[in-house]
Parts: C-alpha cells; sequence; structure tokens
C-alpha cells in the first residue's frame, strides 16, 4: 500500500476507504471463523474478533509503527479467505507472526502451508466453569468468558455464587456486570429471570447461586459438571479450604485467583503453566503483580543473569483500603485510599520464586498504593552478572513482545505520551516503557506497566482454558 501521508488529500482519502472497504470484509471472516471453528484472529495479540474495521485498521498501524513492516489488508484478507477454506480449529491465528514470515514470492502456497502446520484441538463438549464470588476479578472474568464463547465447545461460564445480599441482589448484580466506572459498558446484551435467578448475557444463560458455605452446593442440580470453579474470594489460600469446593458435587478442578499457600503450585501462564500435572486439581494463578513481572524477569534473566534485585510497585488503590481515615486490620491501610499514597508490603517479589525458582532469594519488594481506580506500575531494580546495553535490552523486550514465546504476556512500548489510563483494558500481563529503561554496567532499572484488573483476568482465563485442553484430552483417553 503507497504511503498516504504521500499523497494527495483525495488521493489519500480514498486509500483510507479502500482500507475501511477491505477491513469491511474481513469482519464476517473473522466472526465465522470464531463463531464455528473456534479461530481466535490477532495481530501481534492485538485481538480482531468482535472489532469494528476501524479497529482491524489501527491493529495493522500498531504493527507498522513498531517497525515490522506494514501489514497489508489485502494480504490479511488473503490469509483469512485460505483460513476459511481449510478446516482450522480451535486456533490462535497469530496475521502478524504469518505475514511476517511469508516471502515475498510463493506467498499464498507458503500461507497455505503454514495454516496446515497449525496444531488444531477442537474439544467436543464445552468446560463448565463457575465463579465462586463476583466482584472486581469476578466480573471481568466474566466479561471475558461471555466474550470467548465461540461455537459454546470452550470454555463454558454456568454459574456464579455469592452471597445474597437484599430482594434486588440479582439486578445489582447484573447492573455491575452491565456497567463498569473504569473499563466501560458490557459489550452485548443483559436480560435476567427472576423467578429462576438467571442472567442472560450475549446468548450466556448464567445460574446465580446464593450460598455463604461452599460444602452445601451440589452444582448437578443445576446440570454443572466437571467443572472449573473459580475463587475469587480469597477467603481460603490453602489446600484445605480450597478442597471444600472439589468436594463438592459437579467440580472437578479448582483455580484460586490470589497467591495461595504450599504445597499448591502458583501459576504465571506462559512461565510454568507446562508444570500443571493431571493430579494438581487445585491451582493458584498467583497475584497481578507477580504475573506482570515474571515474564520480564525471565527473559531478563535468561538473556543476562539477575544477581539481585528490588521491585517496587506503584499500585492502585482496591477495595480493601478505604475511602476516608478508618479502622483497619493491615497497617496504614485504614487511611484514606483517595487521599494519600500508602506505603504498603507486597509478596510478590517473593512469589516470584515460585513460578521462577532461579530467583529464589533473590529479589526484594514494597508497594506503594496511589489515589487511581487502576493501572499500575513495577519497578524492577536489577543488578545483572552481564553488562547490559539500553538499546539492546530494549529490542529484546520489543521482540519478545511480537515473535518471543512470552508474547502473550509481555507487551512494549516507546512513546513519549502514554499514561496510565492508555493501558486500561491491555490483555498483557506487563507492559514494558522503553523510553523508561536505564542501563548503567551490570545495572538495570525497568518499568513496567500492568492493567491489575483486566490484564491479571487475562491471564487467569489462560491458566483456565490450559486446565480445561487437560480435562478434555483426558476425556478423550478414557475408555468407552
Amino acid at each position: 500500500m503507497p504511503n498516504q501521508d504521500s499523497l494527495p488529500v483525495d488521493s489519500a482519502h480514498q486509500a483510507w476507504l479502500d482500507r475501511v472497504a477491505l477491513a469491511e470484509q474481513a469482519v464476517p471472516i473473522i466472526g465465522r471463523l470464531y463463531r464455528e471453528r473456534d479461530v481466535v484472529t490477532h495481530v501481534h495479540g492485538k485481538k480482531l474478533v468482535n472489532q469494528s474495521p476501524i479497529d482491524i485498521l489501527k491493529a495493522h498501524k500498531w504493527a507498522r509503527r513498531i517497525g515490522e513492516g506494514v501489514l497489508d489488508v489485502e494480504d490479511t484478507m488473503m490469509v483469512l479467505r485460505i483460513a476459511d477454506e481449510v478446516d482450522l480449529r480451535g486456533v490462535s491465528l497469530d496475521l502478524g507472526l504469518l505475514l511476517a514470515d511469508a516471502p515475498a514470492e510463493g506467498f499464498e502456497a507458503r500461507v497455505r502451508q503454514q495454516l496446515a502446520e497449525l496444531p488444531s484441538w477442537s474439544q467436543d463438549e464445552p468446560t463448565d466453569v463457575v465463579l465462586y464470588g463476583f466482584g472486581r476479578i469476578g466480573r471481568l472474568l466474566a466479561r471475558i468468558l461471555i466474550g470467548h464463547a465461540g461455537s459454546g465447545l470452550g470454555l463454558r461460564l454456568r454459574a456464579i455464587v455469592v452471597r445474597k445480599n437484599g430482594e434486588d441482589d440479582l439486578e445489582k448484580r447484573a447492573s455491575l456486570l452491565r456497567r463498569d466506572s473504569v473499563h466501560g459498558a458490557f459489550l452485548g446484551t443483559i436480560d435476567i429471570d427472576r423467578e429462576q435467578n438467571t442472567i442472560l448475557a450475549n446468548g450466556t444463560l448464567i445460574q446465580v447461586i446464593y450460598s455463604d458455605d461452599p460444602t452445601v452446593v451440589d452444582y448437578t442440580e443445576y446440570g454443572i459438571q466437571r467443572a472449573i470453579v473459580v475463587d475469587n474470594t480469597g477467603r481460603w489460600r490453602d489446600e484445605a479450604g480450597l478442597a471444600q469446593h472439589l468436594a463438592r458435587p459437579g467440580v472437578e478442578r479448582v483455580v484460586l485467583t490470589a497467591p495461595g499457600k504450599s504445597p499448591l503450585k502458583n501459576i504465571v501462564f506462559g512461565v510454568n503453566h507446562e508444570t500443571i500435572g493431571a493430579d494438581d486439581a487445585i491451582v493458584t494463578a498467583a497475584s497481578c503483580t507477580t504475573n506482570a513481572i515474571t515474564p520480564v524477569l525471565q527473559v531478563i534473566n535468561d538473556a543476562y543473569g539477575i544477581e539481585h534485585g528490588h521491585v517496587e510497585t506503584v499500585h492502585s488503590y482496591t477495595n480493601d483500603q478505604n475511602l476516608i481515615d478508618n479502622f483497619h486490620k493491615g497497617s496504614r491501610r485504614g487511611r484514606s485510599a483517595a487521599l494519600n499514597m500508602v506505603l504498603t508490603e507486597t509478596g510478590a517479589a517473593k512469589a516470584v520464586a515460585k513460578a521462577l525458582p532461579e530467583l529464589e532469594g533473590k529479589l526484594t519488594g514494597n508497594a506503594i498504593r496511589v489515589p487511581t481506580p487502576n493501572v499500575s506500575m513495577a519497578i524492577l531494580n536489577l543488578n545483572l552478572e552481564q553488562p547490559v546495553d539500553r538499546e539492546a535490552v530494549n529490542e529484546l523486550l520489543r521482540q519478545t513482545s511480537l515473535t518471543g514465546a512470552l508474547r502473550a504476556q509481555i507487551d512494549f512500548t516507546d512513546s513519549a505520551e502514554v499514561v496510565s489510563t492508555d493501558f486500561v483494558g491491555n490483555n498483557r500481563a506487563g507492559i514494558v516503557d522503553g523510553l523508561a529503561t536505564i542501563a548503567t554496567g551490570k545495572h538495570l532499572v525497568l518499568y513496567v506497566w500492568y492493567d491489575n484488573e483486566y490484564g491479571y483476568s487475562s491471564q487467569v482465563i489462560r491458566v483456565i482454558e490450559h486446565m480445561a485442553d487437560q480435562l478434555a484430552k483426558a476425556r478423550q483417553l478414557q475408555p468407552v
């Protein structure tokens, strides 16, 4: 495509309209691949499913801005048409990677070959998911699960379990799902059935179960079988407490959305999720901060070696703080979250070693809660085993965010204009701010943004999907 900046005004406008028309043609193919075959298309992590034509063009523009060459929408359309022809199922289709590797000659043949080599995986039945707790993380998990429903053979949100708070509880739960002051409106329609205690969101029927005791819920009464229960309450962080879910009819796996106590595995997807074995019925998804920093630390440790370091997190306030000064069981957190920076403790630095054992005993950490509702930052102050160059380390992290094994976890920005709200809704675990990188000899300082709500929830979903795949494969291996 010609550089639109060099075209006359009329020609530039027509070139833009031509690109919009191509993106409009892409929308139904992207949607069909997703709804019928669970094929998720994206450009270097920028998801195209359920996006407008303009959003699709922005995804292509983003790839061009970072210097990887212009992703031509015409080439994208060709790939989508080929993908529509072949029997792709249950795959993540990264158009950025595919097009970057395609040769100038024999382009179409190479694309067909690459698509044929993608490992397709299709479940024979959906995996039921129950959200135990429906707070900030629970509602975001619900939004993502509803948006990922696809053909209906992947993760299927079946129920939420909450304490009943008044006769209008159902209406209020639905309203909190429908509208969010940080993440905006729910993309779709939501209806409730008071008689059945259900919420219908974009065709996903969610049973609302009222209980404050996990030991009394029989999920099979609601048609729920072999479910993954996601505990968002944080009431239990040990194996004995979480096993209360596992003992109930209809439950097969449990995921905790908080750091767990030993011997539970703290999973940072992308780093150690492959350690989840068939016998691991209960795992934890660690914390938002641990998920944000561990992938970056792994890349740096693999490339340069980390001798020791300190992690300082500048974290948005959370529901466990007070709006105004009041009693709080924790030190300092009783002071007004809206008016103060609050120095507090964090176990995220030590928790890194649970996912990345080679960093055991090498990191310290503290946290400062600040008066913003979402998006946090981790400052990694590291002493390395080898000298490091600023440009080299930025290029390493930038390439990792595009083509590396951790590209779903690490994002990269080098914009001089970005601030915290620009990362609301980012689905990566952490975003390296390249302009803030400091490198002197063996000393490295990295600044990592992260949406401590949405980015973390996206990591949790990846853990659940991985466990669901294991369950589905186990079902297929069982004798008839």
